[in-house]
């Protein structure tokens, strides 16, 4: 009997028909909710991730161009921040830690399924991707200096094709024409931006400048869809838990080696010292500069909880193409906050970028129906042979 339920708890933890919500550990004598109730939960908390991270990111993304423009300089203080939050997730962190000993002791099976990696593993993990954040989030702040947002927005979305090529390797993830398309359509809209550079306002930038932010941006895109890839890889094959609670470690940990590393550089580069007469110089004044770089720390948590929650819920391809649905928002916000130029190659780069988006999710929702027939059929066949 014990080698069946095994069986049968592998199967579903290694069948993807459903994301996530029949990959949990169930046990055979607990009841179970319905499959329709179950199905809209999925949905709700996949709807809050949206929100959090498309919120999130549009409005830390204009906070970061703000501090730029307002008389903020340094560049691992505005990497810093993209990590430094992590403390105001602590208090989650708590509330949501599953009690393990009532997890081992009700069930052997759900034991060995839940078990914990070794601590070693998961510090050489968090560790690892601290780094590369570390990394990535320096690559981001050198593109948000030096390219207009609007530049910069549009460039990030090619992180979607960076990441569906990494997905290929690490997760699975099957290429279709639809995909492809959407591959192809994010490229071309990023090499508008590249080939039309003197369309840009770039009178306070010089063009080697501009080409720094531009390959750090595109660099950025390139590690941060690397990131994500190997975060789900981790929950699948390090991790094997299914909690909110794991969402929360892989966001804590990574940023807080992140933090550490950010404030190595920090004092390594110097850029302490003037830290001080940068904060006195501000144009908006002390309380301002101190505002800004607070809520950008906030705001940049409450972005990468959506982005991980999907990563756990869906994919790290699916989380990665909800976020250029900030794409049209933060070129739109530039232009009125920060006078941006919106001239006819941004227009078309944008339009192309959209279209790469919008093909993706159409390929999602054909395999999402694809799955929920397949399951269909899977328990007719269950129902069938149970009456046998």
């Amino acid at each position: 009997m014990e080698e069946a339920q095994i069986v049968e708890l592998q199967g579903r933890a290694v069948d993807g028909t459903e994301p996530n919500s029949t990959k949990g550990i169930h046990l055979s004598n607990q009841p179970q909710a319905p499959p329709r109730f179950k199905h809209y939960k999925w949905w709700i908390r996949v709807m809050i991730y949206i929100f959090f991270l498309v919120a999130g990111q549009s409005t830390a993304t204009l906070l970061g161009r703000l501090y730029y423009d307002k008389g903020g300089n340094s560049k691992w203080m505005a990497t810093f921040v993209q990590s430094a939050g992590f403390p105001i997730l602590l208090p989650l962190l708590f509330f949501f830690s599953p009690p393990t000993k009532s997890i081992t002791s009700s069930n052997p099976i759900a034991s060995s399924i839940a078990r914990q990696p070794k601590t070693s593993t998961l510090v050489f993990l968090y560790v690892a991707l601290g780094l590369l954040l570390t990394g990535d989030n320096m690559m981001y702040s050198y593109g948000l200096l030096y390219l207009p947002v609007s530049t910069y927005s549009l460039l990030c979305a090619t992180q979607l094709a960076f990441n569906a090529v990494f997905s290929f390797f690490l997760n699975s993830q099957k290429f279709t024409p639809l995909i492809l398309n959407s591959l192809i359509l994010l490229t071309i809209s990023a090499a508008h931006l590249a080939v039309n550079a003197d369309s840009e306002n770039t009178s306070t930038v010089s063009k080697g400048k501009y080409a720094i932010g531009f390959l750090c941006t595109v660099g950025a895109s390139a590690a941060y869809s690397l990131y994500l890839s190997l975060v789900q890889l981790s929950f699948q094959k390090v991790i094997k838990r299914e909690t909110f609670s794991t969402v929360l470690d892989m966001q804590i940990y990574p940023s807080f080696v992140a933090t550490c590393g950010c404030i190595v550089g920090l004092f390594a580069s110097g850029e302490w010292k003037s830290l001080s007469k940068e904060m006195k110089e501000y144009q908006e004044g002390q309380v301002s500069y101190l505002m800004t770089l607070i809520w950008t720390a906030v705001t940049w948590q409450i972005s990468s909880i959506g982005l991980l929650g999907l990563v756990f819920e869906v994919s790290s391809l699916f989380s990665n193409v909800i976020s250029t649905v900030a794409l049209p928002v933060v070129p739109i916000l530039a232009v009125i906050f920060f006078h941006d130029k919106m001239d006819a190659v941004k227009v078309v780069a944008m339009l192309l970028a959209i279209w790469g988006f919008l093909s993706y999710i159409y390929q999602h929702y054909l395999d999402h129906s694809e799955s929920k027939v397949k399951k269909e059929n899977s328990n007719e066949v269950s129902v069938a042979l149970a009456e046998v």
